[in-house]
């Protein structure tokens, strides 16, 4: 592992680097080289690292989201409450159904097996648009309206509406007496709760360190661990009850930014050095898992299909960005900052195969498709039209 390691970093390092000379973003340039390092490319990751990849990207995700809880601003949040709500279940949900029907167009689908492809496309990837609105925070970008907050906000919740429906629809396929309906009114329970055992965990950080001098490079071990802590009790409790885990890691670093203000910036801070490793592995990793042979199967119909999902999404963002005071270069802008997909597709395509799925080798063909389009497609789109759309 410790020369995968070193491949990793040293290699993540020089294509970061490269694309951001190139004026593209770093990550496109780590996920590039995880392909090309990859097992389907020269195969230069040892398969330890690679057994292990599931957790080092989920703990790469919870230093980002715990970076972003430490910037949310309160005010903010009220102002953009209602929209990030509708932005975290209207566009998925648009481009889920509208994934489903192309895919019984297009590709001969049952519309169940077109949910179950629909709703692994329709989660947008917080790796991705987490640290690109972290980016535009600090430079000052679309924070008069609390765009980047907005879309922090929105993206966090809208995997778990994903993962959700996607569960349902797996469920039904196999002939488990599943109801969707139920499953959807579990959504509110899952965010809620994620926001509550976040905050209980919050508050209990914050009387520890007003009551103990604790080096702030402890805090963060001690802020991390408990955050990782949270992401196993979901997978701990998920047959019983579910729980937001991811967004139980934001409202740490927001209650911690609330209630302790200077240790709070001071915390960023570490979490922001602690990301410049964590990125690296985040996206390499990601990178790895893709196989292009697979995606290029899917070919044009699976291009068509992802257009089509995407157009769904561009319709459900105008729909919930209607009656605030954003202006149309602003809704464009948001429309972007909602294209990229990695994470999600990258942990749950291989799933319907796995378990038997017809056609589930397609649905992984046209999974890794979303992140080889929209992933570059995304951050590039972020990066590009933040100049040109939103007010610095």
């Amino acid at each position: 592992m410790a020369k995968s390691l070193a491949i990793i970093l040293l290699l993540g390092l020089l294509a970061n680097k490269l694309f951001e000379k190139l004026k593209l973003p770093g990550l496109l340039g780590m996920i590039i080289l995880g392909i090309i390092i990859g097992p389907y490319g020269f195969n230069l990751i040892g398969k330890d690292i690679l057994n292990s990849s599931a957790d080092l990207r989920k703990i790469a995700l919870i230093i980002i989201l715990l970076r972003a809880g430490l910037g949310l601003n309160k005010e903010d949040l009220k102002r953009v409450g209602k929209p990030a709500l509708k932005m975290s279940c209207i566009p998925g949900l648009i481009e889920g159904f509208f994934i489903a029907f192309a895919s019984v167009k297009f590709l001969g689908f049952s519309f169940i097996q077109g949910g179950i492809l629909g709703f692994i496309i329709a989660a947008v990837s917080p790796a991705v648009v987490v640290p690109a609105m972290l980016k535009l925070m600090e430079n000052n970008m679309g924070t008069n309206k609390g765009i980047p907050t907005l879309i922090l906000a929105g993206a966090s919740i809208d995997d778990v509406f994903a993962i959700t429906i996607f569960s349902g629809f797996l469920g039904l396929y196999s002939g488990s007496h599943m109801n969707i309906g139920i499953q959807l009114l579990n959504i509110p329970v899952s965010i809620l709760l994620g926001i509550l055992v976040g905050a209980i965990i919050g508050f209990i950080l914050v009387k520890i360190f007003n009551k103990y001098n604790i080096q702030d490079a402890k805090k963060v071990l001690l802020i991390l661990g408990l955050a990782i802590l949270i992401t196993e009790l979901e997978n701990l409790l998920k047959t019983k009850i579910a729980i937001a885990s991811l967004l139980g890691v934001m409202t740490i670093g927001f209650i911690i930014i609330e209630k302790m203000p200077k240790i709070g910036e001071r915390l960023a801070g570490k979490f922001n050095e602690i990301w410049v490793f964590a990125e690296i592995l985040l996206f390499v990793l990601v990178g790895a898992e893709v196989n292009v042979k697979v995606a290029l199967n899917a070919g044009k119909i699976g291009i068509i299909v992802l257009l089509i999902g995407l157009l769904g999404r561009s319709i459900g963002v105008v729909i919930s960005l209607l009656n605030t005071d954003l202006n149309w270069k602003e809704k464009i802008f948001c429309i972007i900052a909602y294209i990229p997909k990695a994470t999600v597709q990258a942990a749950m395509g291989a799933v319907p195969l796995s378990l038997g799925v017809e056609s589930g080798d397609i649905i992984l063909a046209v999974a890794v498709l979303s992140i080889l389009v929209t992933a570059p497609l995304g951050a590039i789109g972020i990066k590009i039209s933040a100049k040109y759309l939103l007010n610095k």
